[in-house]
């Protein structure tokens, strides 16, 4: 498959110009090309939940994984980075689970 020539955009697309776009150049029609972004969603969902795998790749554009962090304590008289010499408390923070996304090759290649 030949690579098509393509412009840059001056404005981010919404998502009517995106479905827009993606069903022109598809040949899909616009309600088949939201389906399909909406089953997407589904099966990121079902990737990265409780209990799933906890990643999930895009191929050659991202790669999405849930990254569980630990609880972390209390501190007192901790030096404070932002004022030698001072110290401060550092409050406690609970166990949570935050999504990271990373670009792959061909993403990165992209915006070079």
């Amino acid at each position: 498959m030949a690579k098509k020539k393509t412009t840059a955009l001056s404005k981010p697309m919404t998502k009517t110009a995106l479905l827009n776009t993606l069903a022109e150049n598809t040949g899909l029609s616009r309600k088949e090309v939201a389906s399909v972004l909406v089953e997407l969603g589904g099966v990121i969902d079902r990737h990265i939940r409780k209990r799933a795998t906890g990643t999930f790749t895009l191929p050659g554009l991202l790669k999405i994984a849930s990254v569980k962090k630990p609880a972390r304590k209390a501190q007192k008289g901790v030096p404070n980075p932002f004022r030698p010499g001072e110290t401060m408390d550092v409050a406690a923070k609970p166990a949570s689970v935050r999504v990271k996304v990373t670009a792959l090759k061909k993403l990165k290649d992209m915006a070079a």
